[in-house]
């Protein structure tokens, strides 16, 4: 069972980047009073319950979303596998009523695992965009971004790190292959020639190493990735969060005291870091609990081309949810070299976000020191 504190930590940023409203989701944690199954005051039974309601109500992608926190942080058993199917349904009812989001099964040399796409054409070369998640979050969380790639005149591609969701693979070090494997498979439907990654936490790891590996693709976009520190650091990782060690096992498939040495191997040397001739967008928390400040720095250090910002704040920001939207989007615009009105409005938008985040910052760093 999953220490129920933890998740109703962690559970934030992924409910606020769902646009989950913040007194919906306390108020639905609130209820929360053990992870025994789907059973009363349980975690898969408070959100079920939700996502259920908003089924009947007609809103499928809201449901999607309740049930993917239900089946959080990863499934461990028949109740949680049912609340991912749930969540995966809804999923598939609501982008029925959206054009063109389609599913692509990716055969790859590991096994099969699953993506969604928009905006493929076999005749006509557009950038395109590639999205994944981190170690707790199932493509379904980001494929509504699908929409906004063909706003952009992108094609878009979504899928999920091995073990999360329906990717059936083992997360192990040759993981990054899964990348090549996946672009293979789009190149079957649409020409393959500029890809612009938008790969978040433990995904940016095998994207970056991906990318020194396979030159289509020209850009990563990350925040808060493992680069080598945390891979190699032991005293480090004996401080990571219980919900991170026991996610981290689960999709490797080794015992919760053996994943560290597992992946002690991992990391990437400045001599990869080094190789990489893309541009690299970087957002690092600097009380992130998870990855050390260190991989901050070893980026820093040996990647040529990089764009660096770092917030006041735990993993993956999630005080600064709308924030980083603007960020990803803005350097994707300049990564993929498009100028013009839409760049312009979205680089204002952001400055006013990040100032009024180093307002809320500074006030934050003097309640620290003065409590």
């Amino acid at each position: 069972m999953n220490d129920i504190d933890e998740l109703k930590q962690f559970v934030e940023i992924h409910a606020r980047s769902q646009n989950i409203p913040t007194a919906r989701y306390r108020e639905i944690v609130a209820n929360v009073t053990h992870d025994r199954g789907d059973t009363e005051g349980s975690w898969v039974r408070a959100w079920s319950d939700a996502a259920r309601e908003l089924e009947a109500k007609g809103r499928p992608l809201d449901a999607c979303r309740h049930y993917n926190m239900a089946r959080f942080p990863f499934v461990d058993g028949p109740d949680r596998q049912h609340a991912l199917d749930r969540c995966v349904a809804a999923f598939d009812l609501w982008r029925r009523t959206q054009g063109d989001i389609e599913p692509l099964l990716v055969e790859s040399p590991d096994g099969p695992l699953r993506c969604w796409t928009a905006n493929l054409s076999p005749t006509r070369a557009r950038p395109i965009l590639l999205v994944t998640g981190g170690i707790v979050s199932v493509k379904e969380q980001w494929a509504p971004v699908l929409a906004q790639a063909k706003r952009l005149g992108m094609a878009g591609v979504v899928t999920e790190m091995p073990g999360v969701g329906e990717n059936g693979l083992r997360y192990d070090a040759d993981s990054w292959r899964m990348f090549p494997s996946v672009l293979d498979a789009v190149a079957r439907h649409a020409p393959v020639e500029s890809v612009y990654a938008v790969a978040l936490s433990f995904s940016g790891h095998l994207a970056l190493r991906a990318a020194t590996h396979d030159d289509r693709i020209k850009g990563v976009i990350t925040a808060g990735a493992p680069i080598e520190h945390f891979f190699s650091d032991a005293q480090w990782r004996r401080r990571v969060p219980r919900v991170t060690r026991d996610t981290l096992a689960h999709l490797a498939r080794v015992a919760p005291d053996e994943v560290g040495a597992h992946m002690s191997e991992w990391g990437l040397g400045k001599n990869e870091l080094a190789a990489l001739d893309i541009p690299v967008a970087y957002m690092t928390s600097l009380r992130d609990e998870i990855i050390p400040p260190g991989d901050a720095e070893a980026i820093r250090e040996h990647v040529r081309r990089l764009t660096l910002i770092g917030n006041d704040d735990v993993h993956g920001s999630p005080d600064h949810v709308v924030e980083t939207r603007l960020w990803i989007l803005l350097n994707l615009l300049r990564m993929s070299g498009r100028r013009g009105p839409q760049r312009a409005v979205l680089g204002t938008l952001w400055r006013v976000a990040r100032t009024r985040n180093r307002f809320k910052e500074q006030g934050r760093v003097a309640e620290r020191v003065n409590g």
